[in-house]
């Protein structure tokens, strides 16, 4: 089937979805004023022509004319009105439910039962009137999520500290600090005042080294040309160090040929190179301090789930690093680990990786912060240890699809090492 068959059939569908949640504003707003009755019906339908006339667009319009950012928005806009709706047609299916069965039973017992008995006592709503009520309350809490996500939560960069302690960390290092960012994903920004003010968050830290662990694109490299002036501020005594992540590939892209896809990866290496970073490609370096040696590996993009190619090869970059009595891994996906690192390389102390992005959504409560990413990934967010090795998984700094975040902020993290 082509557009012209299923963006009809998606809109009807939708306009189903409108007319149903619609009973249930109506009835939630006939106690208000005329005046306010009208401007929420000009509100909601206006919402919804808008809304499908952005899907049209984006299916039937030039997409150089529309630009990216504002296809994406649309999608999201899209996604927002009717995944919100969804939650009270929930709500009113319920009654409608209800209202069904007691047709039935009246239907074969002759005795009516009625669903307007009042929540609370006499003189309050009727049930089906509270079931209304609720449901349009529920389904206004993802929709203001959602928008305060983009409105907020994309560039409310926090700055996580964690201590690392290690085992056999030499005196020459203890103290030193690592920030650590990931998962730039430069082709979602649309704010760059607010990308630069993260990097100057980043600076005023002040690390001893900086590490980039992948995915600086969406796939392609030219992506990044209009933030390399914000992302080449990034800078550290001892160095910035980077890797590639699954999306710095490209393999979500159709490609004329394997030559242009190989061009893109060359020139986003190089891109790596202007901002003056230090791209790991299945190597190693050693920081040296006071005669002591502290090895930095990092690996192209390595996954245990076969959903993610893999390209990177640790053994090669881990080889000749046996000298150093502290050995730091930066590998994009945290699928790595229990992939090898644990098992086959016990004398990684620590890697760091990214990916995830906490799904850019979460709640926390108190101490716990529960994600749909959990149910992807047995690490997805934080500080895990095995043993005397530890993983750290950065909720990263961009975002991709979704162009917001809702409590999953994104994250600058800074390490500091200690002996321990």
């Amino acid at each position: 089937m082509n557009k012209l068959v299923i963006i009809p059939i998606i809109t009807l569908v939708f306009l189903l979805i409108d007319w149903y949640v619609w009973q249930a504003v109506k009835v939630s707003s006939q106690n208000l004023s005329p005046n306010s009755q009208n401007i929420i019906k000009y509100l909601f339908w206006g919402v919804t022509t808008l809304t499908l006339a952005g899907m049209w667009a984006y299916n039937f319009i030039n997409p150089d004319l529309l630009g990216k950012n504002l296809r994406t928005f649309i999608m999201v806009g899209v996604f927002i009105n009717y995944f919100s709706k969804i939650f009270v047609v929930l709500f009113l299916l319920i009654d409608d439910l209800g209202r069904l069965v007691r047709w039935i039973v009246a239907k074969f017992t002759g005795h009516t039962v009625t669903s307007n008995a009042p929540v609370g006592g006499a003189g309050n709503i009727s049930r089906s009137e509270f079931l209304m009520k609720t449901a349009v309350v529920a389904g206004s809490i993802p929709a203001v999520a959602g928008v305060w996500g983009i409105l907020s939560g994309a560039h409310d960069y926090r700055v996580r500290r964690v201590k690392l302690a290690l085992k056999n960390l030499p005196k020459q290092f203890e103290g030193m600090t690592i920030a650590q960012i990931s998962d730039i994903h430069s082709g979602s920004f649309f704010n760059r005042i607010a990308v630069k003010g993260g990097v100057e968050m980043l600076m005023k830290e002040k690390p001893d080294m900086v590490f980039f662990t992948g995915d600086l694109v969406n796939n392609l490299a030219t992506e990044v040309q209009e933030y390399i002036d914000i992302f080449n501020k990034v800078k550290a005594p001892l160095g910035v160090f980077s890797t590639l992540g699954n999306h710095d590939f490209a393999d979500y892209v159709r490609w004329d040929n394997a030559a242009d896809k190989q061009r893109n990866l060359k020139d986003l290496m190089h891109a790596h190179k202007v901002m003056g970073y230090d791209l790991l490609m299945d190597e190693h370096r050693f920081i040296e301090q006071g005669g002591e040696k502290l090895a930095i590996i990092g690996v192209q993009n390595i996954s245990g789930q076969n959903r993610f190619r893999t390209y990177g090869n640790l053994q090669k970059a881990h080889q000749g690093t046996e000298e150093a009595p502290v050995k730091l891994l930066l590998s994009h996906d945290p699928t790595h680990w229990d992939k090898e690192v644990n098992t086959k390389f016990k004398d990684i102390d620590v890697m760091f990786s990214g990916h995830t992005h906490g799904t850019q959504f979460g709640i926390t409560i108190g101490e716990k912060t529960w994600s749909p990413a959990q149910y992807a990934y047995k690490q997805w967010a934080g500080l895990y240890e095995q043993g005397n090795q530890k993983l750290y998984v950065n909720r990263g700094y961009g975002y991709i699809g979704y162009p917001g975040r809702v409590g999953m902020p994104p994250e600058i993290t800074v390490f500091e090492l200690v002996k321990g």
